[in-house]
């Protein structure tokens, strides 16, 4: 049979036998990459995990959660670079103290972490998430139950201590996660860290883009969305766009509702 080519056929953009092939091109590369990407995150965690489980103990108790938080750090660049998440930034994430953003998805921890070593507080659900629990605890998260107020209070004894130590703590003060069409009343709990020890506070915002497809549905992860099908869906996305802009530090004054009012302006202002 001579070459369709040669014989004048147009090029279907198909791939195969060409009597009768019905998979395109795009979508058997599109399928690689998503497979590719599934089996190198895991791999790669697997194996950042037991190097996290051998190294960790050798570290003076001092100085584990900087190891834990700069191990969480090298594991976030490698993921954006495989899942294909381009980051900017706009302004500098400071090097301590407290920072506070908005929230969207599972994500903002990789993108965030990819630029500087970092402390997070999650939700103790996310202990429980498959992989990512295991990942969160190894990386120095630390986790509240909000339902709890005795929680409440001694993860803010870990906060301080945290930041007393000279790390950066994120904190998602909206409580949970949105479509990012706006940013949510901040909680004000966590935010007794700064009041207390009167460290300096910068506000970040975080955003997402796509070529093709809806990032409220497909890169947020908010309302009833199930981890393992969203997640599986972000392996086949050719490339998205991270942008994180962060404002000037600064020592707040007043009252923890005060403060987190100002952020929340401030996080609604940065946004691009």
């Amino acid at each position: 049979m001579k070459d369709a080519a040669v014989a004048g056929i147009p090029d279907s953009g198909f791939i195969g036998d060409q009597r009768g092939s019905t998979i395109p091109a795009t979508t058997m590369s599109t399928a690689f990459l998503g497979v590719w990407r599934a089996c190198a995150v895991v791999f790669f965690s697997l194996c950042a995990l037991i190097e996290n489980a051998i190294t960790i103990p050798f570290f003076a108790r001092a100085q584990r959660l900087h190891a834990r938080a700069a191990w969480l750090h090298r594991w976030s660049r490698f993921a954006c670079r495989v899942l294909g998440i381009r980051v900017s930034t706009r302004g500098s994430m400071p090097p301590s103290g407290l920072l506070v953003c908005n929230h969207l998805s599972y994500l903002d921890v990789a993108v965030l972490s990819s630029i500087r070593p970092c402390v997070f507080v999650a939700k103790r659900d996310v202990a429980a998430w498959p992989l990512f629990g295991r990942l969160a605890r190894a990386g120095g998260t630390i986790f509240v139950d909000r339902e709890h107020r005795l929680s409440s209070s001694a993860v803010v004894d870990l906060v301080q201590d945290a930041i007393a130590s000279g790390s950066v703590v994120v904190l998602f003060p909206e409580g949970t996660s949105s479509d990012g069409t706006t940013v949510l009343p901040f909680k004000s709990t966590l935010l007794e860290s700064a009041v207390q020890l009167r460290c300096p506070v910068a506000a970040a915002a975080i955003e997402y883009a796509l070529d093709q497809g809806s990032v409220a549905d497909e890169v947020c992860y908010w309302r009833d969305m199930i981890l393992v099908p969203h997640l599986l869906n972000l392996f086949f996305k050719r490339e998205i766009r991270s942008n994180c802009s962060f404002s000037v530090p600064k020592i707040p004054s007043g009252g923890r509702k005060e403060i987190a009012r100002e952020l929340h302006d401030e996080v609604v202002s940065i946004r691009s």
